[in-house]
């Protein structure tokens, strides 16, 4: 159980620091989704009288705190190690790696829509309703982005939600509000250099996070206790909507210099350094087939592997949470 918790962590760490794909979709597909939003509903005020009259060990159960404990291990293993692995995958196995959340987004979607009791109208036009804003919103271009600690922390407050949201990432959310870049690079560089003003950016993005946290989760934990079916229809359009963003081939098309503040759309510039350049933001992107696919190779085999890999996880989860 607990190397299982763990892992579980280490598998949203990672996806929460990749743009389009959603920590809270993995927590939903290990089942363990229900209890983490009630787990963090749990923290309140109410835990200090708690913990003066029945102290550490009254405390630590009131907030499930082995539950939290090792999924946190897990979600720092995850988002440390992914800093540094997620760049190598983007750079060399793109295609193959968008292929892979496709198709684990796809048999998510199925996952949930089949925890649905009952189906009628009104849990279709959920799911309608669902896949339109997610859609809408991967359809937004980036703002730019500051290290201002209070924006950085309000930036925290939102992205954190879309972690515990099936269907939208917080990394995703991040990249419109335009500090995906940003929390990144200051991430890195704590990490390496231990940079005070970046330990203070990274401190407030933190601060966001617990905050939008302990408030989302009471939304979230008062849709299921009251309208299941509809926020699980709703989440179902979540992920679906989501697909947009996914689709493992896209051409860029459209850049802001941020030094010239020009839009750049000769094809011509199209290189890895121009896309990975921290004075470069790219604004639009279009669909593609494989064979018109012209930033890195297509890599069409790998990512036909990668996304019956990505299709089939959530359905053998099923089944092991069936056992």
């Amino acid at each position: 159980m607990r190397l299982s918790l763990i892992l579980k962590g280490l598998a949203m760490g990672i996806a929460e620091i990749i743009p389009g794909v959603s920590g809270g979709t993995i927590a939903f597909i290990t089942g363990i989704y229900e209890e983490l939003i009630n787990t963090i509903k749990s923290v309140n005020f109410s835990l200090i009288k708690t913990l003066k009259e029945e102290g550490i060990k009254g405390f630590w159960k009131a907030i499930n705190g082995n539950f939290l404990f090792l999924l946190g291990i897990g979600m720092l293993i995850g988002i440390v190690s992914g800093i540094f692995v997620i760049g190598f995958l983007f750079e060399n196995y793109q295609a193959p790696l968008w292929a892979f959340f496709f198709g684990l987004i796809i048999s998510s979607a199925i996952y949930i829509g089949r925890k649905i009791d009952h189906w009628n109208f009104s849990n279709i036009i959920f799911i309608i309703a669902g896949f339109i804003v997610a859609f809408c919103i991967t359809l937004l271009s980036p703002a730019e982005g500051s290290t201002n600690y209070i924006l950085v922390m309000l930036a925290g407050m939102v992205a954190i939600s879309a972690l515990i949201l099936p269907g939208i990432s917080g990394s995703f959310i991040l990249l419109l509000l335009g500090m995906y870049t940003i929390v990144r690079s200051e991430a890195e560089n704590a990490l390496s250099t231990f940079s005070l003003d970046s330990i203070l950016v990274i401190g407030s993005f933190a601060i966001g996070c617990v905050l939008g946290l302990v408030l989302f989760s009471r939304v979230l934990s008062y849709t299921f206790d009251n309208y299941k079916n509809q926020t699980l229809a709703v989440l179902t359009g979540f992920m679906l909507g989501s697909l947009n963003k996914i689709w493992p081939w896209r051409n860029p098309v459209s850049w802001l210099d941020k030094d010239t503040s020009t839009i750049l759309t000769d094809v011509t510039v199209m290189n890895k350094d121009l896309l990975l350049s921290d004075n470069i933001q790219l604004i639009k992107e279009v669909k593609v087939l494989p064979s018109d696919f012209m930033f890195f190779e297509p890599q069409l085999g790998i990512s036909i592997v990668t996304f019956i890999i990505g299709l089939s996880v959530v359905f053998l989860l099923g089944k092991v949470e069936k056992k």
